[in-house]
């Protein structure tokens, strides 16, 4: 590449000239190529260790003039080849002028403009988002290219400067952290050492210190640990490292695949060293935790933050925090942890105004809402901009006049408009239960669920409410008046320590509905989303698919002891929200608690809320909970058995010795304890959850593990400690409840003699706020990261298992090489998801799918593998030959295979006999593995014979296809749900053997193409001239007999009786062999083969079986007497007339002679192809068991296909070179691990 001129003092250290003219010097770095020596390790050291950019561009141009000392650098290359070009363009362009100037100066200066003018026009090409990186990186970036040989769609994230610890040996160098890729390059006294593991690959990452590896990075995989130590700052490395493998972790969780951020705003000041992507990176984590600690949706994107200090009126006090500003919102946390927060809508805010500064109060800030409420900030750094900032937000602000005001500010008078039910009355009868069998308004307030929750629908006439219950309530919703009045109401309301005592205590059943919406953040997108679930559910009435299923199965079993769900208005209302989430995240659809958990917000809140509520709760709250595999709540389950660990010693061995944690926490967590503990105990702790979120399920887990210790550590079995655990969640009760008591199912059936404790549910919270309460939100998104990529892996090692048992039966790998080839294929897919030029990849995988059909690659991806792990190499035949197994392995014609098709494939090459591989190899030159192009090996073929025979083949393969099963085109067709594929395996189960005899006859064309592909097979073989020879043989034998069989097949037909008699068989065309996979279902659609009258079944088929065989039993054809006599001269002379084609004899048959041009015939050509105006031989035909009886005559190309290949070997050899490294490079690496 062309550098803007530099200034080089020293020009001969550590470089030797190569050469040079008056003008400039081409200069090689001293250890780059032979030899070197000792000086040549220790520059190749210095580079490594200096990062010096000679280790990336060894070559270099200097220019000179004769009696200056100094030198200026113009080029640099990775490469001889790069080099030079650059050196002649110089000599040819600039030589001539520059000898024309007499000033040295003009020279230097002439130079230096030309170059400066040539990078210019470079640069015009380059895209300018490039340019956004600074020049420093992008020279990273390119020696982590060359180094690594990654292409130029991997992405550098930012390279440190560490040592890696083989054995007990730090070794120096740099650490590339990539998008996909964790890369290390060291190079010391002629050691190097080359790291790439994909992100996908770690199992596990650490940051700790040891006595042997001071302040370390530990990087696991699931073959080997590697530490890394000695980083300038090993805080910031490991958070990037962390956030990568995250997004690796979600790439195989939900295919999420990176994509950069293009509208992150540019700095304000140029920021060294620091690419476009690391700020893209370190903007996502900040958006994220911005995100989770104020609750707001997911597309909300942090801006900016800054010190400053707010006036709170109910102390009177500034306090001390940050000011967060976003797109939509204004936040500010206190520096005091649960001092003051508070969410400030852009859409609530009427005025922003800066106030006269002062000693006291410099650079004041004060913001209006609609609700009257005004906020007082001070001490602001940099005031004009944040108020320019703020007021940029505002005018993309969609304005509304007002916001949605909150129902609950007035005495509720919808509410009364709907008469109260009381529990007695049935609603079959009444009109309300045809509300659901028929389209619903929801605006005109058809559905009283629509306007508010079910508990008000199905309030009883208690005695409670006049009771001391009743009186406690009032005191209760009183408390949270006053707090109101004090703090604010609503979305702006000032949230503190004392809100948090407030839910602790518990919320009122009138205020539950309004403060869940509150704290959850839920209330932020129902407002700003007016109308969008009302269109959900008119989209999905009516709508069946495997969730509305599922759906329908467990209306019934939710919550069916509480009375508002034993009616049809109840029930409704559940399927109409559960259906509408479903069809807004299909990804998770729906999963088995979220039933339970919805009925419950049904009852507080009206339909639309509930719904926004199961939003926050699935995608935000609890991330990843309801998806197929559950794998949020397994993550938290590992947290949980982290904690134990950490705060009940004593219990966590106990509790891992009889398995309890992963049987009660998935309950527990899934459920939010609904489905463990009486209902209106199990309530108050969704009033903490959803003030506290995850952390607060987790330290109730543990206070009801320490409060039951002593009986756990006594019991002796699983089933013992489940009684224990499920009597006390019976037993907690909430005295302060002012509904009648709901029976709890789970109750009556763990009942014992003793009359059981009861515990009240205030005690318990209280109880883990004093023990637990040191739990820090941060530190658990730390330990869920953590076990994130534990449960993951973990559940990609399940699938791998899950797969490989279920393909194990039909193919003949061992288990250990299925999880060989499992992990390759799987990384083919995985690569070209991230480097593909498209993300069609990514769209490919269905979650929903069995694990044998996630993972599926194309024809490209597969061309490689079996570039790199086939036994029969045929050189730049190769990929030709990859294509066609393709197509065969491809039945339902999707153009994608998965992992058990592409065993098969690799199966039939390895595995089975010498007739089980020919098979394979005679198949792959059949229709349709062979296409039309290929067979015509350059005979233009006529329309008449194209369109004749592709019509009756397709119509006969048709027939083929249909005596394996229907399945294979429903595959292509029907939905694939669950009864489809066990349909599938057990017609596979069944499907019949099929013989050599049923395999179809080959063409002519076909058979040169098979001869093609032997040839090049054999080619790169230490025994190729005996192979070469051997098949010579048999070809020629093959066109012989193939000759012979035209003749007879041409005489008037038998009686099928009389060929049944009269024929003698040759013994090998009666074996039967055990078919492969691809066999039993080998075509869908065919091509042009031979003369439509030569077709397998067709009916001339058995007398010419019958001669053919004769002729082979008799001998090879070529003695006294034989058929081949009867052709005469006068029409060998008539067919080789009309050729206008090369054609060679069989017995001349060479490697050299098969080209793309030439048409192998016998002694003798055909004159019936006369017929068709073309020299094609369409009565010319061959069948397999004739080619394997030729076969098994010569004893080279026997032992060819009966040797045995490694396939183990290759797959490790494939893993070494899996990366192509650049070609420019002058040399290859050592070694590649990973």
């Amino acid at each position: 590449m062309w550098l803007g001129p530099e200034e080089v003092l020293l020009a001969g250290a550590l470089w030797v000239t190569e050469r040079a003219n008056p003008f400039f010097l081409l200069q090689r770095r001293r250890g780059h190529g032979k030899g070197g020596g000792l000086t040549g390790l220790l520059v190749g050291t210095l580079d490594v260790v200096l990062d010096s950019s000679a280790r990336v561009a060894p070559y270099r141009i200097l220019h000179q003039t004769q009696d200056s000392q100094v030198y200026w650098a113009v080029a640099c290359g990775s490469s001889r080849k790069e080099i030079t070009k650059h050196w002649e363009w110089l000599e040819n362009n600039l030589l001539q002028t520059l000898s024309i100037f007499d000033n040295e100066e003009d020279i230097t200066t002439f130079v230096k403009g030309k170059i400066h003018g040539i990078i210019a026009e470079e640069n015009k090409n380059e895209q300018p988002q490039s340019e956004e990186d600074p020049g420093k990186f992008k020279e990273a970036e390119l020696k982590m290219r060359k180094q690594f040989g990654m292409p130029e769609v991997e992405k550098l994230v930012n390279y440190y400067s560490c040592s890696y610890w083989k054995g007990r040996v730090p070794r120096q160098g740099w650490l590339y952290l990539t998008v996909n890729h964790l890369c290390f390059y060291s190079f010391l006294l002629g050691k190097e050492v080359t790291l790439v593991i994909q992100w996908v690959d770690v199992t596990q990452l650490e940051k700790n210190a040891t006595l042997l590896f001071p302040e370390c990075i530990k990087v696991s995989t699931r073959d080997n640990e590697l530490y890394f130590s000695m980083f300038l700052n090993i805080n910031e490395t490991f958070k990037l490292m962390e956030q990568l493998a995250n997004i690796a972790m979600r790439q195989l969780l939900d295919n999420e695949s990176f994509l950069q951020d293009k509208s992150l705003p540019k700095p304000r000041k140029p920021l060294k060293n620091i690419s476009a992507l690391k700020r893209d990176l370190d903007a996502r984590a900040k958006n994220e935790c911005y995100r989770a600690t104020f609750r707001l949706p997911k597309d909300e994107c942090l801006d900016g933050h800054t010190d400053c200090t707010l006036w709170t009126p109910f102390n009177k006090m500034h306090i001390p925090g940050q000011m967060f500003v976003s797109n939509n919102y204004i936040c500010f946390a206190s520096k005091a942890e649960e001092a003051c927060h508070l969410i400030i809508p852009l859409r609530e805010v009427t005025i922003v105004e800066k106030a006269d500064s002062s000693s006291v109060l410099p650079s004041p800030l004060s913001i209006s809402t609609k609700s009257k409420m005004t906020f007082f900030f001070a001490n602001l750094k940099d005031r004009d901009f944040l108020v320019q900032r703020i007021s940029d937000f505002l005018q993309r602000t969609p304005s509304k006049k007002s916001d949605r005001e909150w129902k609950w500010n007035s005495a509720d008078p919808g509410c009364e408009e709907v008469p109260e039910l009381p529990s007695s009355s049935p609603l079959a009868g009444s009109p309300m239960s045809s509300l659901s069998n028929r389209p619903v308004n929801f605006c005109a307030g058809e559905v009283p669920t629509a306007s508010q929750g079910l508990l008000k629908l199905f309030r009883r006439n208690s005695e409670e409410l006049l009771g001391p219950k009743g009186a406690k309530e009032k005191m209760k919703e009183e408390s949270w008046n006053i707090h109101f009045f004090e703090y604010g109401r609503g979305m702006c309301m000032y949230r503190t320590a004392k809100t948090r005592e407030l839910v602790q205590k518990g919320i009122p059943e009138n205020l539950r509905g309004e403060l869940w919406l509150l704290f959850s953040g839920a209330w932020n997108e129902m407002v700003t989303h007016p109308g969008y679930y009302a269109d959900l559910v008119e989209k999905s009435m009516g709508q069946y698919n495997l969730a509305t299923e599922e759906i329908e199965r467990d209306l019934h079993r939710s919550m069916p002891e509480h009375p508002a769900f034993q009616n049809e208005l109840g029930i409704a209302a559940l399927r109409r929200v559960l259906t509408a989430y479903a069809f807004r995240n299909p990804t998770i659809g729906y999963c088995q608690a979220m039933n339970i958990v919805t009925s419950v917000l049904l009852l507080y809140c009206n339909e639309e809320e509930a719904f926004w509520l199961l939003v926050s709760l699935c995608e935000r709250m609890l991330p990843d909970y309801y998806n197929t595999r559950v794998v949020g709540a397994l993550v938290d389950q590992g947290i949980f058995e982290e904690l134990t660990r950490e705060y009940l010693p004593q219990l966590s061995e106990k509790m891992q010795e009889l398995g309890v944690i992963s049987t009660i926490s998935l309950s527990w967590f899934l459920t939010l304890f609904l489905s463990v503990m009486p209902f209106e105990s199990a309530v108050v702790i969704v009033d903490c959850f959803f003030y506290e979120g995850i952390k607060f399920i987790l330290q109730v887990s543990l206070a009801i593990l320490d409060a039951n210790m002593e009986k756990l550590l006594q019991c002796c079995d699983e089933g013992e400690a489940m009684t224990i655990l499920g009597r006390y969640l019976d037993n907690i009760v909430n005295r302060q409840s002012v509904s009648p008591p709901i029976p709890h199912l789970h109750a009556l059936l763990t009942s014992g003699d003793d009359p059981p404790l009861e515990i009240d549910i205030f005690e318990l919270i209280k109880t883990s706020y004093e023990k637990f309460s040191n739990l820090k939100a941060d530190d658990i998104e730390q330990m869920r990261f953590k076990q994130r990529l534990k449960v993951i892996q973990s559940l990609e090692d399940t699938a791998k298992k899950s797969v490989v048992r279920a393909v194990s039966g039909d193919i003949g790998f061992s288990m250990e090489e299925l999880e060989e080839l499992y992990v390759v294929f799987k990384a083919k897919y995985l690569m070209n998801c991230y480097w593909g030029n498209n993300r069609a990849a990514a769209a490919r995988r269905d979650q929903s799918l069995p694990y044998l059909e996630q993972y599926r690659i194309d024809v490209e991806q597969f061309k490689e593998l079996f570039v790199s792990l086939t036994p029969w190499s045929c050189g730049a035949h190769t990929p030709v030959l990859a294509g066609r197994l393709f197509r065969l392995l491809d039945e339902n014609r999707d153009s994608l295979i998965n992992f058990k098709e592409f065993v098969t494939g690799m199966s039939g090459m390895y595995h089975g006999d010498l007739t089980e591989k020919l098979k394979v190899l005679y198949k792959l030159h059949l229709p349709p593995a062979l296409n039309p192009e290929e067979a015509e090996s350059a005979l233009e073929a006529t329309s008449y014979f194209t369109e004749d025979v592709t019509t009756e083949e397709t119509q006969e393969d048709k027939g083929r296809r249909n005596e394996n099963g229907p399945e294979k085109e429903e595959k292509g067709t029907s939905p694939q749900d669950y009864r489809y594929y066990l349909r599938m395996w057990a017609k596979e189960k069944e499907s019949k053997k099929e013989t050599i005899k049923d395999l179809p006859k080959m063409s002519q064309e076909q058979f040169i193409e098979l001869c093609k592909t032997l040839y090049n097979m054999f080619s790169e073989d230490p025994v190729e001239q005996e192979l070469y020879h051997a098949i010579a043989t048999v070809a020629s034998l093959l066109l012989r007999i193939g000759e012979v069989g035209k003749k007879f097949s041409n005489r008037p037909m038998r009686k099928s009786e009389d060929c049944k008699a009269n024929s003698t068989q040759d013994p090998v065309s009666e074996e039967e062999s055990p078919t492969s996979e691809q066999g039993q279902n080998s075509a869908v659609e065919q091509q042009p083969q031979t003369d439509h009258e030569d077709k397998t079944y067709g009916g001339a088929q058995p007398e010419k079986t019958q001669q053919e065989s004769q002729t082979l039993g008799d001998g090879s054809g070529e003695g006294q007497g034989s058929p081949l006599q009867l052709l005469s001269d006068d029409e060998t002379k008539d067919d080789m007339s009309m050729s206008s084609y090369s054609m060679v004899s069989a017995g001349s048959l060479q490697c050299e002679d098969i080209a793309d041009d030439t048409v192998l015939v016998g002694c003798e050509g055909s004159s019936s192809a006369a017929r068709y105006g073309s020299t094609i031989d369409t009565d010319w035909s061959i069948s397999f068991e004739q080619i394997l009886a030729s076969m098994l005559t010569e004893t080279a190309l026997v032992n060819y296909f009966e040797k045995k290949v490694d396939i183990l070997q290759k797959i490790k050899d494939q893993k070494k070179v899996e990366r192509q490294f650049s070609s420019s490079s002058d040399y290859e690496l050592s070694s590649v691990s990973g």
